[in-house]
């Protein structure tokens, strides 16, 4: 490797085998838990938790260590209230025809629709941008990388740090999302890459049968 500023590894926990195994264990039963939300309360979700939520999505690796993602923790009803109002929109073209007959068919099982309640229900929005251009610091404008790629796995981050707070998630994308720009304040060089609902699931929440289908292990996997 090229000489570089380093310092050494000195965080990271090296564990025996058998609590290797027990650990990759827990995760997974913690994560298969994981569902995504429709119906949430409208119970409050102190600051501070999204505020470390969102501090550990930070912590994701990303092309260049540029990080080039923003996000927008919207707690304010009136802004709930406009995203849901111009989401829904986009939404009624998308339902009406504008998605066209085979993804509307994929989603039939999950009995979605183009009214979207939950962006006003839930205590939390964060949308969540991803940069074109910036660096390490505010004032750099360098060109980003990888930021799709980057922005995802940040998400990820994200929703899996909600998840082990015991809050549930929704990642919800209306088609277009420029209207997200306007309404969050943000720069054109910034594109909207989802909207993340955020609260607690509601007593009577259901889970659309067709969700909890995932496919096995000798599907996904390929050894070699």
């Amino acid at each position: 490797m090229r000489d570089h500023d380093a310092t050494p590894l000195d965080d990271f926990v090296v564990y025996p085998e058998e609590e290797m195994r027990a650990r990759a264990q827990a995760f997974y039963q913690l994560i298969k838990r994981r569902h995504t939300i429709r119906y949430f309360t409208d119970q409050p979700v102190p600051r501070d938790i999204i505020e470390t939520c969102l501090m550990a999505a930070g912590t994701a690796p990303s092309g260049a260590n540029h990080q080039p993602w923003h996000f927008v923790a919207i707690s304010d009803a009136g802004i709930k209230a406009k995203i849901r109002v111009a989401a829904e929109e986009e939404e009624r073209s998308f339902y009406a025809g504008k998605a066209g007959e085979e993804w509307l068919e994929a989603l039939k099982p999950l009995g979605t629709d183009d009214e979207k309640p939950f962006l006003e229900h839930a205590p939390w929005l964060v949308v969540i941008f991803g940069q074109r251009r910036g660096g390490v610091t505010d004032e750099e404008r360098r060109k980003n990388y990888y930021i799709n790629e980057s922005v995802g796995i940040a998400t990820g981050f994200l929703i899996t740090a909600l998840h082990e707070a015991g809050l549930g998630t929704l990642t919800h994308t209306p088609n277009p999302m420029g209207f997200l720009n306007q309404i969050c304040g943000r720069p054109d060089t910034e594109k909207p890459y989802l909207i993340l609902v955020v609260g607690h699931p509601s007593p009577d929440a259901t889970i659309p049968r067709h969700a909890q289908i995932k496919k096995p292990l000798a599907t996904i996997t390929s050894w070699l």
